[in-house]
């Protein structure tokens, strides 16, 4: 069998097994809740940034970033670093979520959730040129909680009745990319995505008189099936330093686009009784049942600014600064009353020796980072605002025989606080939360013509 031949095999292998890994995401994405935040019940859920695992060991640095420690990078938040590819990339990875919830009056209570993060692709058109696609996830949608009251919320002594509002959603959606980055000159990259947003989310609410026999209670069913184009866009500018041109300071800029996307609703309300054991009955009828009706959503500008230097081999350390316009989020017409976002990013990576060949752990990147957001929830005349350290590490294997494949294991963990916790009148939840990172990258010279004798 000719060397080519076997090459071919193997990179078709390796094609059809992310494909298929590919396809199980996309139907994982769209029809599993992975999220446990009471805090995804309002918009579209929790909003995932385009960060891959290397970025986020570095506290969520991206926007001045492309190469990182001499491996091509995919960096999905800024298109202009796919310019700096100049090999085959795959990126492919794994995510969990540990959380822990905690609310004045109620005991704690802990959920975990586990799904693939992300699939990422990039292929050089040229030497200052590449093309990149993938799947990411946007958002996620899952929560289940209840509200008692009593008195019907009359406040008379004489109304003895619990009153139990209901609340829970899940669904997601996903980002399917398209980009195309290259330089102008030495020092300039410019690039943009299409990506086309789709997904489904649920929410139902429910009001409940369980003491109340023969009450007919009532729930609120809600379905957005969402699918429509977006576009981000981005530049950076690299000032290039010392003998050989091995240290880089980089000024990066990049932005999601206001876009209006689809979106197709359902509206149900029904009645329903409560059989023996506070069981719900089959509903009784419903009340409201609007079907199919088509709406669009109007997505937030997102702007994000960024600065890196980077000693190629050594260290790298950088800082964003990001700003969401979520003021202007509407569903149906229907502004959801956020406010703006804020968000920080500081880290960097240190490699204490890349070329050495005796000490492994002298050629392995490790990262630092922190992270502070002011997100756009405003509930209970509270910020409701995220923090969290982050840390990761990334293990270089051995290259191919051929000293033209290059492969690197990325770990990354984060540890974070969102929201405050609240009092009695004020039922805010505060979130611990750990989450937990894990990819592989291949670097690789595919589409390489070889010669032999």
């Amino acid at each position: 069998m000719q060397p080519y031949t076997i090459i071919m095999i193997r990179h078709t292998r390796i094609f059809i097994t992310i494909l298929l890994a590919f396809i199980a995401f996309e139907a994982t994405a769209q029809s599993t809740a992975t999220s446990s935040s009471p805090y995804s019940r309002f918009g579209l859920g929790d909003i995932n940034p385009a960060l891959l695992t290397q970025n986020i060991g570095m506290g969520g640095i991206a926007t001045a970033i492309n190469k990182l420690n001499l491996y091509n990078n995919i960096n999905p938040l800024n298109p202009a670093s796919y310019g700096a590819i100049n090999f085959t990339t795959i990126d492919a990875g794994i995510y969990s979520n540990f959380l822990t919830l905690n609310q004045i009056g109620q005991p704690s209570s802990s959920n975990t959730n586990f799904r693939l993060s992300h699939l990422a692709f990039a292929i050089p058109v040229s030497n200052r040129s590449a093309l990149s696609f993938g799947l990411l996830p946007y958002s996620q949608k899952g929560y289940n909680y209840k509200k008692t009251q009593k008195g019907f919320g009359t406040g008379s002594p004489v109304d003895t009745n619990t009153v139990n509002y209901i609340y829970n959603g899940d669904g997601g959606l996903s980002k399917a990319y398209l980009g195309y980055g290259f330089g102008i000159g030495k020092h300039l990259l410019i690039g943009a995505n299409a990506s086309y947003i789709f997904g489904n989310l649920q929410d139902f609410s429910s009001t409940e008189i369980p003491a109340l026999y023969g009450t007919l209670n009532s729930t609120v069913e809600q379905n957005n099936a969402v699918g429509g184009v977006n576009y981000d866009y981005g530049i950076q500018y690299s000032f290039d330093f010392g003998e050989y041109n091995t240290k880089h300071l980089v000024l990066g800029y990049s932005a999601s686009s206001n876009s209006k996307i689809n979106s197709t609703s359902t509206y149900i309300v029904s009645q329903y009784s409560l059989g023996a054991g506070g069981v719900p009955n089959n509903a009784a009828d419903s009340i409201i049942n609007n079907q199919s009706a088509k709406t669009k959503i109007q997505l937030p500008q997102i702007n994000h600014f960024g600065i890196s230097f980077q000693n190629d081999g050594h260290f790298l350390v950088g800082a964003d600064y990001s700003m969401g316009h979520w003021s202007s989020l509407s569903i149906g017409g229907v502004n959801q009353g956020f406010q703006d976002s804020k968000t920080i990013n500081v880290g960097g990576e240190f490699t204490p020796n890349i070329n050495s060949l005796r000490n492994y752990f002298a050629r392995t990147d490790y990262r630092l980072g922190f992270m502070y957001d002011q997100s756009y929830l405003h509930l209970y005349n509270t910020n409701i605002n995220s923090y969290a350290v982050t840390f990761g590490m990334g293990f270089p294997l051995p290259p191919s025989t051929n000293g033209l494949s290059f492969y690197k294991i990325n770990f990354a963990a984060e540890i974070g606080q969102r929201g405050t916790l609240g009092t009695t009148a004020n039922p805010l939840v505060k979130e611990n939360y750990v989450t937990l990172h894990l990819s592989f990258v291949l670097n690789d010279k595919w589409f390489q013509k070889y010669k032999f004798e």
